[in-house]
């Protein structure tokens, strides 16, 4: 009489390291480079001082510079310091470090900008603060009013997104391994004939 042996194949999980402290500071590092970007362009005009925009047409270039490289650079500021700061010298944890830090970010962002302080951080972080209820009201009967409150929503879910990228590729540039897809498949070819 034979017996069957079952074989149980049982699953391990490798968790990803992750280094809170250095999560925080990336955090800090963008959202001070954002500010210093910001407070740059109102110095040289390229930004209003006291609110986001109403139409597209009020954007200038210069405007737009500001926004969109500031964002992006602020946030892979943050990604590379995140990734420095956690010593990590892979491109995917590093990567998945600036992506936490511009995740972390986004709250204290909101949170900034419902106080008041979105101004200081550019016109097109405005749309982050929300619309008041009297204005919400206005809104809903004014054309103009919901143009402006949609272009403002617009703009700050495209500085949110060039932040995430800019998060994601500070953090691959602290990880200080080449920025090219093919590395993972060479560094997977050397690994296995034992180069390290």
């Amino acid at each position: 009489m034979e017996t069957a042996v079952e074989r149980v194949r049982v699953e391990k999980f490798f968790p990803w390291p992750l280094c809170w402290s250095a999560v925080w500071v990336g955090t800090l590092a963008a959202i001070a480079l954002a500010l210093i970007i910001g407070l740059v362009a109102i110095a040289v005009g390229a930004h209003r001082a006291g609110g986001s925009f109403g139409t597209w047409r009020e954007v200038t270039f210069l405007g737009m510079a500001f926004s969109i490289l500031g964002s992006f650079l602020a946030f892979a500021l943050g990604g590379w310091v995140a990734a420095k700061v956690a010593g990590v010298r892979r491109s995917e944890t590093a990567i998945l470090h600036g992506a936490i830090a511009w995740l972390v970010a986004v709250p204290l962002l909101v949170v900034l900008a419902s106080m008041g302080a979105a101004s200081y951080f550019g016109g097109w972080y405005g749309g982050l603060a929300g619309l008041p209820p009297a204005q919400a009201f206005a809104t809903a009967q004014d054309p103009e009013a919901a143009l402006a409150a949609r272009n403002a929503a617009l703009a700050a879910v495209t500085v949110l997104l060039l932040g995430l990228m800019g998060g994601v590729v500070g953090g691959w540039m602290g990880s200080g391994e080449p920025m090219t897809f093919t590395h993972y498949r060479t560094r997977r070819d050397r690994a296995a004939a034992g180069g390290w």
